[in-house]
């Protein structure tokens, strides 16, 4: 066990429970620490349902591309935790990552706090340690009581698509929802609003005008369309085509433009934001990387189960907009029998998540999710797949099912889905 593992498998008991919603434990915390929060390079913080992942890799590409030293706060991991907090160099070394949980340990002192608030603390003590031009900064669960929070003025705030999801934690509306989302709105600070159902763009607005943020949202101030393969982007009376971004999937043109919107607003809002021009950014949609999103796997120990012809596919969208999404994705994919191989967690809503998939795959293998305890089990799963509308049936791996769809049956396309914590676990045994 690598020694950031056994401090990470401490700080899981210092909580009861793994989410608690709250501000106080990390500002006590990072008050002890002499306030690294206070000590960042400039923040771009984003809140919302999806995409918020997939924005930041293409805000980060382009900056990289631009010579810019950026630093990025990202949440969950899919292999190691070590993912989440990337340095200008790349991702955290083993070394300085258990040397700040360690001081974070010993400055909490046993005291109540969570394990997503005392790791976010270590990572700011690591932000803040570092000469950097940008931190890209992810909320892990809402935004008003999201640890991430306690930063008092950002450089920029943008939402991505609102969508139910957290229901336990965040609301059963949408409303509700885009409430907390909204939470991280500041004064004077500007917010970037991708793609919203009115309710929550109405939810988002309201919270605007009481803090004194101003606005730029998507269909307003800034849009993103698809046209002839690639994208078109207009923000301030400018216009520019870009070619189709590095991440498959329709929905990332809408998460290319949050991103090309972000980079507008750092440095006053027209097309070469923050020191980036066009060679920058077509560089970066380019070579933007976000593992676990339609992501095909080629090779490896998982991708050698199937035969010669087949595809393997892995997503860890979650969610009834997640479902959606994909839908549309794969209706345009040139046809091929679609076998679904899933696992979620209990949770989700695996049914809404599921339904819009249904008409396009002919079987369904169920799995659980090895080593999360909130996950359904494989028989479950499948019970929640046939109240889908799926031919589905329980399976003991993501190996078995795999081995079972190349028996007696023509090469399709294999899509492993239903939660960024089997596909963790995917990438991980894929090697």
């Amino acid at each position: 066990m690598a020694r950031s593992d056994a401090v990470l498998d401490r700080l899981t008991r210092l909580h009861p429970k793994l989410i608690d919603l709250s501000l106080g434990r990390i500002e006590r915390l990072l008050a002890r620490l002499g306030h690294p929060e206070e000590k960042l390079a400039p923040v771009v913080h984003i809140a919302g349902t999806n995409g918020k992942g997939s924005t930041l890799a293409f805000l980060r590409a382009m900056l990289e591309a631009a010579g810019k030293r950026v630093q990025v706060y990202t949440s969950p991991h899919l292999v190691r935790f070590h993912e989440r907090v990337r340095l200008t160099g790349g991702p955290i070394a083993e070394s300085d990552l258990a040397a700040l949980l360690e001081t974070c340990e010993t400055a909490n002192g046993g005291a109540p706090i969570t394990y997503f608030e005392i790791t976010t603390a270590a990572a700011f003590l690591g932000f803040a340690r570092e000469a950097a031009d940008i931190l890209l900064l992810e909320t892990g669960l809402g935004g008003r009581l999201d640890a991430t929070n306690v930063i008092a003025q950002p450089r920029v705030t943008a939402i991505s698509p609102v969508s139910v999801d957290h229901v336990q934690f965040l609301g059963d509306t949408i409303e509700e929802i885009a409430f907390e989302k909204a939470g991280i709105l500041k004064p004077g600070v500007p917010a970037v609003i991708g793609p919203q159902a009115p309710e929550a763009l109405a939810v988002i607005a309201r919270r605007a005008a009481e803090t004194g943020a101003p606005l730029y949202r998507y269909g307003e101030e800034w849009t993103v369309r698809g046209e002839n393969g690639g994208f078109v982007f207009e923000a301030g009376g400018a216009r520019r085509r870009y070619p189709a971004p590095a991440l498959p999937g329709a929905h990332q043109i809408e998460n290319a433009g949050l991103a090309l919107a972000c980079a507008a607003v750092l440095e006053g809002f027209g097309l070469d934001g923050f020191g980036l021009d066009a060679t920058a950014r077509d560089t970066g949609l380019a070579r933007a990387q976000w593992p676990g999103r339609l992501q095909r796997l080629t090779r490896g120990p998982l991708a050698e189960l199937l035969s010669e012809h087949w595809e393997l596919w892995l997503d860890g969208g979650h969610n009834a907009a997640a479902g959606e999404a994909l839908a549309r994705d794969l209706g345009t994919w040139e046809p091929r029998p679609l076998h679904l191989v899933y696992g979620m967690l209990d949770t989700k809503g695996a049914q809404g998540f599921l339904r819009p998939l249904a008409p396009l795959a002919e079987t369904l293998h169920a799995v659980a999710i090895p080593g999360e305890a909130a996950s359904l089990s494989a028989e479950d799963a499948a019970r929640e797949a046939t109240e889908a509308g799926f031919e589905a049936q329980a399976s003991a791996s993501v190996a078995n099912a795999l081995r079972a769809l190349t028996k007696d049956r023509a090469p399709g396309r294999v899509l492993i889905c239903g939660s960024l914590y089997l596909a963790g676990q995917v990438l991980a045994e894929n090697g």
